[in-house]
């Protein structure tokens, strides 16, 4: 059943890109949908275009992964958006840009400007895109059985052939479509789960136990190679084989399945995990992330700063802005957006414990991002598990697919408008074979940290074009080499910070400025940026541009 109802999702994606040819006549329509989309329209599209794998089932993985301090994600995810009102909405969408890019070279005069925010604009989307489509694969092996290729290779296909056929009014209504298939499949299997539940779990999910021993019999299936620490002799069955287990170290390859027998002690995590809080314990109710590790409200700010504002320069969203009718449809659309995520995000809070009270062994086996397809075989079984997994498989379907869909089409604006600018038929053919390299990058990153994916993701968009916006907006003295200077630092930085983060897995305070860069690289391209425009020469038209950008709309 959980195939069908995939399959007819993917069907209704495409027909209703179909249903955008007619209405696709020019780049502008491709793009920004001929900029006529109402604010609630719009809004209803951000947010299903916003909500992606990470929202839709990484929130909740990582709350029992990293305790309750992971609800601060969700929080810097919809404060972006608050900034997003504030700053950039309305004149954004004043300056009549049609990209990003667009904008850098209406404001700045620079057309080498241009092409390296487009390139940064393919850095971006190729981080945030590769594992909505890994993700989807996973998700589709999880629930079907089919072979993890098959899922990428449908998942891909359909998300370039629908944006292909109708361009971003296709994408509009696919996204406003699936983002109340989202709301209605997340909120109300949330609902339904916590009726199912039993007073004594509900109770848990007040203060959920403290994850020390195996209640029953528990598989735990290996996703990455995984260290633990064995406190005390344990008989396991691996693969089918039984071991005993003495104390001390031992290495799980991934794939591989452990049974642990009910009553046994949990063993605990080792190498670079081993910080990581025991789900229910006393460092897992602490409100603030990584709060096992030396620096925990260091670690919040850097996820905070990340999010929020890499909210603000996220290309794909950017880009929504300007198929409003005028500024101030922008404006209104950001505030609907707020009050439709913000609803959306309670009920991470229930999967996040549920999950943490019925399936905390998933700690172990770094699979935490399967959590919400996985918990209505624990609360109920038979025919009502099946029907809620069912629901959440469609719906974590639809936020792959939509979030794809607004990636796709910032990639290839970037290719097709901004580096080498073309018409319609090459925008088409640029959708196509995007989404065709973006396969084989997914099948060869299949054992990618989704979160940590998107999260890189969010710390170059607030490193590079955050500043870029908030200045070339917002203060006249802006000039272009301060713009690349500052944006070159901040790309560079960002992306060699984490690659070396990950290289050396270092650990403390040192580990979470290279891991999550974000609190030092967005200040460095806001400092490098105001340091040199002001030893620059700003252009006689700056003012008049800056006027055209805030002056109030037409009524």
């Amino acid at each position: 059943m959980t195939g069908a109802v995939v399959v007819v999702l993917l069907l209704v994606t495409v027909l209703i890109g179909a249903h955008g040819v007619a209405a696709m006549r020019t780049t502008s329509d491709f793009l920004v949908a001929s900029r006529r989309t109402s604010p609630m329209l719009n809004a209803a599209a951000v947010s299903g275009e916003y909500l992606s794998a990470a929202s839709f089932l990484g929130v909740a993985g990582l709350v029992i992964k990293e305790g309750t301090g992971a609800l601060w994600y969700p929080v810097g995810f919809t404060a972006g958006y608050l900034l997003m009102l504030a700053l950039v909405a309305a004149p954004m969408r004043r300056s009549g840009a049609l990209t990003v890019p667009g904008f850098a070279e209406a404001r700045l005069g620079s057309r080498s400007l241009r092409r390296f925010c487009a390139l940064v604009v393919v850095v971006i989307a190729t981080l945030y895109l590769v594992p909505q489509i890994v993700a989807a694969g996973q998700l589709l092996t999880l629930v079907s059985g089919v072979d993890y290729w098959v899922g990428v290779v449908v998942s891909g296909l359909a998300v370039g052939i629908t944006l292909a056929l109708g361009g971003m009014r296709a994408a509009t209504y696919v996204q406003a479509f699936q983002f109340a298939l989202k709301l209605l499949l997340f909120a109300g299997p949330a609902i339904w789960l916590l009726l199912l539940a039993g007073p004594q779990l509900r109770s848990d999910l007040v203060a959920p136990p403290e994850f020390t021993h195996f209640t029953q019999d528990t598989p735990v299936e290996f996703r990455l190679d995984t260290d633990l620490v064995v406190a005390a002799p344990v008989e396991v069955v691996v693969d089918g084989i039984p071991t005993t287990l003495a104390p001390g170290a031992h290495h799980a390859r991934a794939d591989e399945s452990w049974l642990f027998p009910a009553g046994a002690q949990v063993p605990a995590l080792g190498g670079d995990r081993a910080s990581l809080p025991i789900p229910g314990g006393t460092d897992w109710a602490l409100p603030l992330l990584g709060s096992g590790a030396s620096a925990p409200l260091l670690a919040t700010w850097s996820v905070l700063v990340a999010t929020a504002l890499g909210t603000m320069g996220l290309p794909h969203i950017i880009v929504r802005f300007h198929t409003s009718p005028d500024g101030r449809a922008a404006r209104r659309t950001a505030a609907i957006t707020v009050g439709l995520l913000g609803t959306f995000y309670l009920a991470t809070i229930v999967y996040g414990l549920l999950g943490t009270v019925l399936t905390p062994e998933l700690h172990l086996s770094q699979g935490t991002d399967t959590a919400i397809v996985t918990l209505p075989g624990r609360v109920t079984d038979g025919a009502t598990a099946g029907v809620l997994t069912t629901l959440l498989t469609a719906g974590a379907f639809a936020a792959f697919l939509a979030t794809s869909l607004g990636l796709l089409l910032a990639l290839s604006g970037a290719l097709a408008h901004d580096l080498m600018p073309s018409g319609l038929r090459r925008l088409r053919l640029t959708a196509l074979a995007a989404s065709a390299a973006v396969v084989p990058a997914a099948l060869l990153m299949v054992r990618v940290d989704v979160s940590a994916a998107v999260t890189s993701a969010f710390t170059v968009a607030a490193s590079t074009f955050c500043p870029l916006l908030v200045l070339g907006l917002w203060w006249k003295g802006l000039t272009a080499r301060g713009a690349y200077a500052g944006m070159i630092a901040g790309l560079v930085c960002s992306t060699g910070s984490m690659g070396l983060g990950a290289a050396l897995g270092l650990g403390g305070t040192a580990g979470i400025l290279l891991s999550q860069p974000a609190l030092w690289t967005v200040p460095l391209s806001f400092t490098i940026m105001i340091a040199v425009s002001l030893g620059d020469h700003v252009p006689s038209w700056a003012e008049a541009t800056m006027l055209r950008l805030h002056l109030a709309d037409r009524e």
